[in-house]
């Protein structure tokens, strides 16, 4: 997993990139500060967005129902695996982190048609298991 740290000044233009892929994936919100300690936010839920507002300075992570606004935001890391960002991390001036990871659908047959095809599989009646001996 490759971590980069954002450059403020390319935070807009990532976010709003990082937010075309997003509702694909589930996060999790956790916020962490010396004062709260660590504090599950958001779990399973549907990112519509992440916006940095420069003229307020903010970063607003809105999702279903829910919005998370980050004032005075510091800094920014994200951590991608395979071109997908599995974590991000912002920090605010007062040291708080907003910690969100991602969890992406995975590539492939979902469950359902495992599931489907595995209850189609049929042995042939002629061929006793072999744990019978016969």
């Amino acid at each position: 997993m490759v971590t980069e740290q954002l450059s403020r000044a390319g935070w807009g233009a990532y976010f709003d990139q990082l937010s075309k892929s997003l509702p694909q994936a589930d996060v999790e919100l956790r916020i962490s500060s010396l004062q709260l300690g660590s504090q599950l936010e958001a779990e399973g839920m549907k990112v519509n967005g992440i916006t940095f507002d420069h003229h307020n300075d903010i970063i607003v992570i809105s999702m279903q129902g829910l919005e998370h606004i980050i004032h005075a935001p510091a800094s920014a890391y994200a951590q991608a695996q395979d071109g997908r960002v599995e974590n991000l991390e912002i920090t605010d001036a007062q040291g708080e982190r907003c910690l969100l990871h991602f969890r992406w659908p995975r590539a492939g047959k979902d469950v359902d048609e495992v599931i489907d095809e595995a209850g189609e599989e049929t042995f042939p009646a002629s061929d006793p298991p072999p744990w019978t001996g016969a």
